[in-house]
């Protein structure tokens, strides 16, 4: 049952062949088999998942289901999740219940979607690896030795490791398609404001987006379905129609303007990977697109911008976690000054600690302009790349990392390096663009992901693209040894 897709899935507990309940345990049961091997939950739900099976079962039985009803998924801790524990991979947050629903689990559970669980994650999404969480690193099912990727490599690798169907997960900077690309799944990043924000933890609110780690496009599409959309209680949700995803994934791709960025293709990159992405270029060529290069002169200028706004806005954020309302509190304060200082400096990690010192130094007085407003204006000069690339192109794609997954703590003492791994997903953040990656072929037994870019609000094409792909290939179907 773990190798089909949703929509096989759906199909399966449509024509009686398995119950959600009995779906359900299946996944339970691996995820206590396996799980230990990986860390990538934090809390898993089981009481809870059978009773939603069990009420997806009765739908299923009097006809009234959709498409995601009984599929058992799992949702990235960044997630608030009525009566369970929402920690954002964080000592801060580990005894904080939430008391509501984000809008992205209420639509998924009111779709018939089975929540399993709460995956692992770097802490408050800060990382590139999942080293950074307070319950411990995630482990990559191709090699538990090497990293899954970040910040949502607990969703990537249960996904991968077919512990769960699905799974949601957050991009600031490329933390659902960088952990795809390790894991060798499909991760889509929407365009910023597609899907609601409300209770998902704020780390850089200008950045951070919900989004979807699957096997597929087309199993993404079918989560997407459901997530997309205007939610009133989100300021930063777009108001636009949201059109059928499923239902594009099949059109065809002659005449579709494939754009390679020239910057893409430089130093940093392993040059094996760049030729597998060119091979998966030829590929779209072969299925009737035309490649042309273009340029994107100001995104080598990404990776310093990003990490100007984002602890600056983290900064921000971060600084409601004091001690007092909810949260970590340390023990035996002498006053109010020591229940601040302790109880931040006890309950975040040393990457988030880095981040809110950057944030605050660049939002002081005397540095604001010097840093700050300095990175916004290079902000707009990357999002005007684009635009112009979009009038020539239909959409952009290179490689989603610069190299595979690199081995647990090899950058944990290098943060610089660490950053660096994010390169090629940043720009799209920065600009509020749509992105996925997709697995191409792997490289020593480790996956490649390809990165595609398409232009706001065209995640139907996006998907379309990239499910046309995997309609021709086999690399989005393997399992890591020992997972299938």
């Amino acid at each position: 049952m773990q190798n089909k897709t949703i929509a096989q899935l759906a199909a399966d507990l449509r024509l009686r062949l398995y119950s959600s309940v009995e779906l359900t345990q299946h996944y339970l049961e691996r995820i206590a088999r396996l799980d230990p091997r990986l860390n990538s939950f934090i809390t898993v739900t089981a009481e809870q998942a059978l009773a939603e099976a069990a009420r997806a079962d009765q739908l299923l039985r009097s006809g009234e289901a959709g498409p995601l009803t009984g599929i058992p998924i799992a949702h990235k801790d960044i997630f608030c999740t009525q009566g369970v524990k929402t920690s954002c991979g964080s000592r801060m947050l580990d005894p904080f219940i939430a008391p509501y629903d984000a809008t992205v689990v209420e639509r998924l559970a009111a779709a018939g979607a089975v929540m399993l669980g709460k995956t692992n994650m770097d802490e408050f999404a800060m990382g590139s690896s999942n080293e950074t969480s307070w319950y411990g690193p995630v482990k990559n099912p191709w090699d538990e030795g090497r990293v899954p990727g970040g910040s949502s490599g607990g969703s990537a690798a249960a996904v991968a490791a077919r512990l769960c169907a699905a799974a949601t997960g957050t991009d600031t900077g490329g933390s659902i398609r960088q952990p795809a690309a390790f894991c060798g799944i499909t991760g889509l990043k929407p365009t910023y404001g597609l899907c609601s924000r409300w209770g998902m933890v704020a780390f850089a609110s200008s950045l951070d987006q919900a989004g979807v780690l699957a096997r597929s496009a087309a199993d993404a599409a079918c989560l997407l379905d459901e997530m997309a959309g205007f939610d009133p209680r989100d300021s930063t949700s777009a108001e636009v129609s949201v059109p059928d995803y499923v239902d594009a994934l099949d059109n065809d791709l002659h005449g579709l303007r494939i754009g390679l960025p020239r910057e893409y293709f430089g130093g940093g990159l392993d040059p094996a990977i760049g030729d597998r992405v060119m091979d998966a270029v030829r590929e779209y060529e072969r299925l009737g697109a035309c490649i042309q290069e273009i340029s994107l002169p100001n995104s080598p200028l990404a990776v310093p911008v990003y990490y100007v706004i984002a602890p600056a806005e983290c900064s921000s954020n971060l600084a409601r976690f004091d001690g007092v309302r909810y949260g970590y509190r340390c023990a035996d304060p002498s006053d109010l000054e020591d229940l601040y200082k302790r109880s931040r400096a006890e309950g975040f990690g040393a990457e988030v600690k880095r981040r809110i010192m950057i944030g605050t130094y660049v939002l002081s007085a005397g540095y604001y302009d010097a840093y700050y407003l300095k990175a916004q204006r290079v902000r707009q000069l990357i999002a005007a790349d684009f635009r112009r690339a979009f009038e020539q192109v239909d959409v952009i794609m290179g490689p989603t990392t610069p190299t595979t997954a690199f081995a647990l703590g090899a950058k944990l003492d290098d943060p610089v390096a660490m950053y660096l791994n994010d390169i090629y997903t940043i720009p799209a953040n920065l600009a509020g663009l749509p992105a996925l990656s997709i697995p191409i072929e792997p490289l020593a037994g480790l996956p490649v992901g390809l990165q595609i870019i398409g232009d706001h609000f065209q995640e139907a094409r996006l998907l379309n693209v990239a499910h046309r792909y995997q309609h021709v290939t086999h690399w989005h179907q393997a399992a890591p040894p020992g997972f299938d």
